[in-house]
This record gives structure tokens, sequence and C-alpha cells, in this order.
């Protein structure tokens, strides 16, 4: 069961903090923190497969196939088999170290929403991208993330979007995702 740790409307759209289980989230579509070649091995990515059933592994090999490898800083879109969720966007995120690190996350942030706008999607659930074995530091995610959340709100006044969660599993991540929000907006 999902904790909401913190949430409010800003710019005419609902933002969330939530303690859980991504796959479990009752949205439009979750974000897969990913890798070029949409490979679900660990982590969230492992997680969303599993959870999901072998036809995301499918659709993203077939997506690979079709377009070629995703780079970082940008984001794919498949089915989400057996999730609650209609759609799993995979968005890739920066290995920490690589350079540039904080521009390749806010890319992916962006392909991610513009991906969920493109398909009138009306809400989203992400994870933090890049903090787990990439080693991106937490607090700075959850800055970068809410910067470009903030930012897209502010660009993209008529949208579909109308609720946009950040659903980490871990308390520590959640916790620094709930000090960002409270920090910000009270």
């Amino acid at each position: 069961m999902a904790t909401l740790r913190w949430q409010q409307k800003i710019k005419g759209c609902s933002l969330a903090v939530v303690q859980g289980d991504i796959t479990a989230e009752q949205c439009d579509a979750i974000v897969n923190a990913a890798n070029t070649r949409l490979a679900h091995g660990g982590g969230v990515a492992g997680a969303i497969a599993g959870a999901g059933g072998p036809e995301i592994q499918q659709q993203s090999d077939a997506w690979v196939a079709a377009h070629g490898e995703v780079p970082t800083g940008g984001a794919a879109i498949t089915g989400a088999g057996r999730l609650a969720a209609m759609h799993v966007i995979h968005a890739v995120g920066p290995i920490w170290g690589t350079g540039d690190e904080e521009a390749m996350l806010a890319s992916a942030i962006r392909a991610a929403l513009a991906l969920a706008e493109q398909h009138k999607l009306a809400s989203i659930a992400f994870p933090a991208i890049s903090s787990g074995i990439y080693g991106f530091p937490k607090e700075l995610c959850a800055r970068v993330f809410f910067d470009v959340t903030e930012q897209w709100l502010d660009d993209t006044p008529r949208r579909s979007l109308t609720d946009v969660r950040f659903c980490n599993f871990d308390d520590p991540t959640a916790t620094v995702f709930e000090r960002e929000a409270r920090r910000r907006f009270g």
C-alpha cells in the first residue's frame, strides 16, 4: 500500500510525493528508470518488467529494433502488460560521473513528460531516475525533478497531464523528495 507523503495543486496540476511500489500505481503511465537498450534486468526496470510480464520486455526489444537504442536523456513508450497503468515510459537517465548529468536527467524527465502529453495521458508516476545504481545524488535528483516539472508546467499551460507523482519505494528517497517539495511549496 502506497503512502502519500505530500500533495499540492501547483499551476493547475496535482503534484504528489508517494512512498510505495510504482508498479502498483493507478495512473495512465509509470516511468521506468531504463538503460539505453531497454533491457529490464534489475532495480526499478526489473520490478516493472517482473510485475508487468514478458510483453514489456518484448515491446521494448521491438522498439529498440525499430528505432535503435534510446539515448541518455531520451525516452520511449510501450504498453504496460499486466500493470495497473496503461503505459510504461522508459526514461534513460545518466550515470553519475559521466559528465553533464544534471542536463541529461532534466532531458530524460522532459522527454517522459512530452511523451505523456503526446499520448494525451492525464497521470504519470516517476521514480527517482538515476539515483539508484547510477549513483546520482538523491538531493540533487529531487531538485532537478522539481525544477523540470515546474518549468514544464509553466511552458505547457494547456495540457492533458493533471497528476504528476514522484513514487519511490524506499523511505530515504521518499523523504528527500518530500523535503524538497515542502521546501519549495510548503
